[in-house]
């Protein structure tokens, strides 16, 4: 496909776990972006009762309510389809079922309207979220941290990212949610673990390391998760509860900085004399003692520091929608035929060479 020239208006879908959303972004042909119109409807009603997401329910309220969505979506922006420039849906990783439901709407639509269509992978709408709210050129270093995803990536350009580093067991974002879970806090568990964490003294309780001294720059919250919750069981006093919140909030985000530096000291021995940028994107980046301790170390280490605004942080479909204009702009675009994927890391040859999950049927994990 030809390079297109001047600005891009992306209509994106997203549906890859509980939150049906839908935005329309224009890319300037300079780069730059603006966010016409985001809509999200979240399905935390629905699952609050099973204390997470339950895919069948998931994938059923994405199919009932996906067209409105959409129609709002447009509605918003001012346009119809016939000002559109492409269809970007995301195509994975994610629960299957919504991943589906979404790609094939986007399909509809790229069909009965003539556009191309991007399938677009999940996480690379994360890595490029921060581009929501400033201008960051590539190439920068990564945090990608999230509900279902912890990783470390250099990101080069548009679809190119290698990674440096990843959870070999939980992620940071299902940590907060499982240890605020035994803490008998509702769902979602990290906002609500993080507004008890307020006023508490994480000082009192001493939580296992993970990795110390390891080399690399791989995660691991198993430990902390299984140390928490058998804390939490012995638990009564409500200041009790704020000190263990705060306790496991300052773990997490310690690890994550340690991680962090770890990456950051090989990223700029790689890029001496470069601009060295370190981006942290996905819902943990919500959380403002994370965002406070990875900011600190990025300033120690000579690095400027982004995140997305916190309207993107957590699924979004303006995220999607910048991704498929940055493909678009660059050519990239997707067939009829593009299937919804349960896994798709964002450094597929890292993940097949060097695995931190063993592949399974439905292919490596990120």
């Amino acid at each position: 496909m030809t390079e297109p020239t001047g600005p891009l208006t992306v209509l994106g879908v997203e549906t890859s776990c509980d939150e049906t959303a839908a935005a329309v972004v224009r890319r300037g042909a300079d780069g730059r972006v603006e966010v016409l119109s985001s809509v999200i409807a979240s399905q935390i009603a629905a699952h609050a009762p099973f204390g997470g997401v339950v895919p069948e329910i998931a994938a059923r309220a994405h199919v009932e309510i996906i067209d409105d969505i959409i129609r709002r979506a447009m509605a918003e922006a001012g346009l119809d389809f016939g000002g559109l420039s492409g269809v970007a849906a995301t195509a994975g990783p994610g629960l299957v079922g919504g991943v589906m439901v979404g790609l094939s709407a986007g399909k509809a639509i790229a069909l009965a309207r003539g556009l191309p269509l991007v399938a677009v992978n999940h996480l690379e709408g994360h890595a490029v979220s921060a581009r929501l709210g400033a201008d960051i050129a590539y190439p920068f270093l990564l945090l990608l941290v999230s509900g279902g995803h912890c990783q470390l990536l250099a990101v080069e350009g548009v679809g190119a990212c290698r990674r440096l580093g990843s959870t070999i067991d939980d992620a940071a974002g299902e940590a907060f949610d499982k240890i605020a879970k035994a803490m008998g806090l509702p769902y979602p568990g990290g906002p609500a673990l993080e507004a008890l964490a307020q006023g508490g003294d994480g000082a009192r309780f001493p939580l296992p390391r993970a990795l110390l001294g390891r080399d690399g720059c791989d995660f691991s919250f198993s430990g902390l998760k299984t140390a928490a919750a058998r804390l939490a069981a012995g638990l009564t006093g409500e200041q009790d509860r704020r000190d263990l919140a705060d306790a496991v909030q300052a773990a997490i985000a310690r690890q994550l900085a340690d991680r962090s530096e770890r990456a950051m000291a090989a990223y700029a021995r790689a890029r001496e004399g470069q601009d060295l940028r370190f981006v942290v994107a996905g819902g943990v980046a919500a959380n403002r003692t994370v965002r406070r301790v990875l900011e600190e170390t990025a300033a120690r280490r000579g690095f400027s520091f982004s995140a997305p605004p916190l309207a993107y942080c957590t699924d979004n479909a303006a995220m999607i929608a910048l991704a498929g204009a940055e493909r678009l702009a660059a050519g990239l675009t997707d067939g009829l035929d593009a299937v919804a994927r349960p896994r798709w890391p964002l450094d597929e040859a890292a993940a097949k060479a060097n695995p931190v999950h063993i592949p399974g049927r439905k292919g490596a994990k990120a």
